[in-house]
């Protein structure tokens, strides 16, 4: 039955229609990528999942976390950042080393040269 409802929001497109539709529906998505309501509700709860394990991660390891970098972390909405910061957090000697540009540390020692 939740197919019928997100097939509905996705034919609505963007018509004024569709925000009276979204704020009526809250289920899990069946259609990955479709951009409905309740796919981004599961991605942000997804962001939000990584954000807390990078900021437990560097607690863990004993490392202070600025009010900045916490900030940061925890406003980050874009998946493919969070899990290079939580690999960048398991072997970082500062908090500020997670945001840094850079490559990741490998986790396999297979994929070093």
């Amino acid at each position: 039955m939740s197919y019928w409802f997100e097939l509905v929001e996705i034919g609505l497109e963007n018509t004024p229609t569709k925000q009276k539709w979204r704020d009526l529906m809250s289920f899990a998505s069946h259609f990955p990528g479709s951009g409905t309501l309740i796919e981004e509700t599961y991605l942000e709860g997804k962001a939000e999942g990584k954000a807390e394990d990078i900021l437990r991660a560097l607690q863990v390891r004993g490392l202070t976390v600025p009010d900045s970098v916490h900030e940061r972390i925890t406003t980050c909405t874009d998946l493919d950042t969070l899990t290079a910061w939580f690999d960048r957090s398991l072997t970082a000697t500062t908090a500020e080393d997670v945001l840094k540009e850079g490559p990741t540390v490998p986790t396999d020692a297979s994929e070093q040269p």
